[in-house]
């Protein structure tokens, strides 16, 4: 049976703590490992000076380590690149830039390619950064921030 994105954020949204706890623990013990260059995409410009490392939300099992980096290629394209990644997995989580941790106000960025490695998202062209400086791990379907990484300089 195929669900639309709706139908399945809220199935999950309808189901009681313990299923949510059930299934986040069985999709934390999968691992997904991701290792993209930038040369993937195209030479870099330069770094810019917009970088911040990941904090997990405390709670002992959603985890997030590693580094967000905003980089600017010669063709005019910026990318969000995270480094050294180490999330805990989950179901349906996403990359977003938010202009805080709830995710209220964002720019979708995709879905996490991997919870292990390197991994680059391209910006939309006009994303403004100093409003949209917070990235979260997000899950769609809990509503749930993994972690988050404010940039800065």
């Amino acid at each position: 049976m195929n669900m639309t994105e709706e139908q399945r954020i809220q199935a999950a949204q309808n189901m009681t703590q313990n299923e949510k706890e059930m299934v986040m623990n069985e999709f934390s013990k999968q691992n997904s490992t991701v290792d993209e260059n930038m040369s993937d995409t195209t030479a870099p410009a330069d770094v810019k000076p917009l970088m911040g490392n990941f904090v997990d939300v405390g709670d002992g099992f959603h985890k997030v380590e590693g580094v967000a980096k905003v980089i600017d290629l010669a063709d005019g394209r910026t990318f969000l690149r995270l480094e050294n990644l180490k999330a805990t997995n989950g179901p349906d989580l996403y990359v977003y830039l938010s202009a805080d941790k709830d995710a209220s106000d964002i720019v979708n960025l995709g879905r996490l390619k991997g919870n292990i490695g390197n991994q680059n998202y391209e910006i939309p062209a006009g994303t403004d950064l100093s409003k949209y400086n917070t990235v979260l791990i997000w899950c769609k379907a809990f509503s749930t921030l993994f972690g988050s990484a404010k940039l800065s300089t």
